[in-house]
């Protein structure tokens, strides 16, 4: 994977270049990173350059806290959570569960998601900080498609490096006074430990047989995977 410095847009990759068996993943069709609030001019007109389509993950309340700064590129709109993303830091809910809750209960969103990718357009989805919700359909997409299993868990594990650390430092300093109890409310903010993504989607194929599966189980069509495979793979 490639990451891409932009201003104003942090965590941002393009998840190109992995291998698929004996072929890789196309450069330029699927890019991944953190909202799209802080970006500048110079930005913006690199971003427009770069994707056709953006797949924006977040909850309401996010969207107007933080409004995307792009204009001129459509954006889908599909929030990838059921319930804020408060009540999951309320709830102290571990990434295990978050993301357990994401591929029990969100199922169709992914699909919907997925569907999108398909199209073969170049394609940035993005969430608040582009790591859980990003990172999980990132991880499901690609492994649909049969990328090596070591490639997607890295690029997902790689996010927790791309976080910037004045705003990790802050984050872990407003839980420790606010939710003193909370025990994973810390990593829930600010990590992309690689066992997590590995267990996740050894649990998907344990339960389903492959991660292509559960996308079929879950309303994907054989077609639409097969366009998934034409769209990302070389």
């Amino acid at each position: 994977m490639t990451v891409i410095r932009l201003p104003g847009v942090h965590n941002l990759r393009d998840v190109g270049g992995i291998p698929v068996g004996d072929s890789q993943l196309r450069d330029g069709v699927l890019l991944r990173s953190g909202q799209l609030a802080q970006l500048t001019p110079e930005g913006q007109d690199r971003l427009r350059s770069l994707v056709a389509r953006v797949i924006d993950l977040r909850d309401d309340v996010e969207v107007l806290r933080e409004p995307s700064a792009l204009t001129g590129v459509p954006v889908e709109r599909i929030p990838l959570l059921l319930g804020s993303v408060e009540s999951f830091f309320a709830a102290d809910t571990d990434l295990e569960g978050l993301y357990r809750h994401l591929v029990d209960e969100c199922a169709a969103q992914l699909v919907a998601v997925v569907r999108i990718l398909a199209a073969g357009e170049p394609t940035l989805v993005h969430c608040t900080l582009g790591k859980d919700r990003t990172g999980v359909i990132v991880a499901l997409a690609l492994s649909a498609v049969g990328a090596d299993r070591d490639a997607v868990v890295a690029d997902y594990a790689l996010t927790a490096s791309q976080l910037p650390v004045e705003r990790n430092r802050a984050v872990a300093e407003y839980f420790r006074a606010h939710l003193p109890d909370a025990r994973n409310a810390i990593q829930l903010a600010t990590e992309s430990p690689a066992p997590v993504m590995a267990d996740l989607l050894a649990d998907l194929d344990q339960r389903y047989g492959s991660v292509a599966a559960y996308l079929q189980a879950s309303g994907l069509t054989d077609a639409e995977l097969q366009a998934l495979r034409v769209a990302l793979v070389v």
